[in-house]
């Protein structure tokens, strides 16, 4: 059985538990990429909490990449310190430091989602691009991609990662699904192209299969290299479970340790929401192409996370908006699985936690910790 609090070694990194931080845009940026006091608190405090891998959100490998003005970027040397600052912050508490490295494709050059709509061209907005000139139900029309747009793209994936390395991270996720761009190229729904780089598996595949190779060439080998996919469309005519896994053979044997199994969002679809709704996709992953993955989506419960990997669906969890709405669910999953062995409050926390680790208290969040 494995454990929710059992460690896991990638490569040469050695995660202390199986619960990640997914990647969660943040829209907080200063002006041309740069990360804020923002990003710092919020991946510091979910560190603190216990959580084992802390990912920042989708990090744009262009300027042109972002899917908001108010992305994280690190497509120049400029944004190197900002990053370093989180994960030395991430670091300090003992959990390891990841960055998602992304393209947003034809999703690009919109605003943040509490300002509504699709960014001006008079404004902040740039024209997107993709792997054919088809837009994504109310957003721009993209510009088709050249060749050489396309190889400087894969290059700007590999640099980025150099500067991440620099900056301080130890595990890189590559973001291959949610309609971005390396998704985009995979979907027959969003690439018509009729060259190398569409058509049939191989070529649909193509970009994804170069850019790990070119982004695993530019880390240490002791760094781990993840990679997020949506294993469906949810759409007839779309990409597949099926292809996920055959894909998802070939990258591990170019040096990918670690599958982050999300869907859809290349297209709108009808998706059937329910806690754990995207574990078989996961488990279809794992068993199929033999790799360690982490599921994700409407996981909420301690006990429905312990399932997934008790019955073997997943190697680790990676949470979102649980870990948005409770920092600290690491924690309270601990109390809530009797392993209050496996996680400590930090000691500057004690006189509010009584000592998480030595003391069996009951600190489930249906109880208010002023009344403990």
């Amino acid at each position: 059985m494995t454990d929710l609090f059992a460690p896991i070694t990638l490569r040469g990194v050695t995660i202390r538990n199986r619960i990640g931080v997914a990647p969660m845009c943040q829209y907080s940026c200063a002006p041309d990429g740069l990360a804020t006091d923002w990003h710092l608190a919020h991946l510091h405090a979910r560190a603190i909490g216990g959580a084992g891998l802390v990912v920042t959100e989708a990090t744009a490998v262009t300027p042109e990449g972002r899917i908001t003005p108010g992305d994280l970027g690190l497509w120049s040397d400029a944004h190197i310190a900002g990053h370093a600052r989180i994960a030395r912050a991430i670091a300090s508490t003992g959990a390891v430091a990841g960055t998602q490295i992304a393209h947003a494709g034809r999703k690009a050059s919109t605003n943040p989602p509490w300002q509504g709509g699709v960014a001006g061209e008079d404004a902040h907005g740039w024209t997107p691009i993709g792997p054919s000139a088809l837009a994504f139900p109310g957003l721009k029309e993209p510009r088709a991609m050249s060749e050489e747009e396309i190889l400087s793209t894969i290059d700007a994936f590999a640099a980025t990662a150099r500067r991440a390395i620099t900056a301080g991270y130890r595990f890189i996720e590559l973001h291959a699904a949610h309609g971005y761009l390396l998704h985009q190229f995979l979907s027959p729904l969003a690439n018509h192209r009729n060259d190398a780089w569409g058509g049939d598996f191989a070529g649909r595949t193509r970009l994804t299969l170069e850019t790990v190779r070119a982004v695993r060439a530019a880390i240490p080998d002791d760094v781990a290299l993840g990679i997020r996919f949506s294993h469906t469309d949810w759409l007839e005519g779309g990409w597949t479970t099926e292809e996920t896994v055959e894909l998802s053979r070939l990258v591990k044997a170019l040096g990918v340790d670690l599958f982050d199994i999300s869907s859809g969002a290349v297209m709108p679809a009808k998706i059937p929401l329910e806690p754990g709704y995207q574990v078989p996709g996961a488990s279809a992953v794992r068993h199929g192409a033999a790799v360690p993955v982490a599921a994700v989506g409407l996981i909420t419960e301690p006990q429905h996370a312990q399932q997934i990997l008790t019955e073997g669906h997943a190697d680790m969890i990676f949470l979102a908006r649980a870990l948005l709405r409770d920092p600290y669910w690491p924690l309270h999953a601990a109390v809530a699985l009797g392993r209050t062995d496996a996680l400590k409050a930090p000691a500057q926390y004690d006189r509010a936690w009584g000592g998480l680790g030595k003391m069996a208290v009951d600190f489930s969040p249906a109880v208010p910790l002023q009344a403990l």
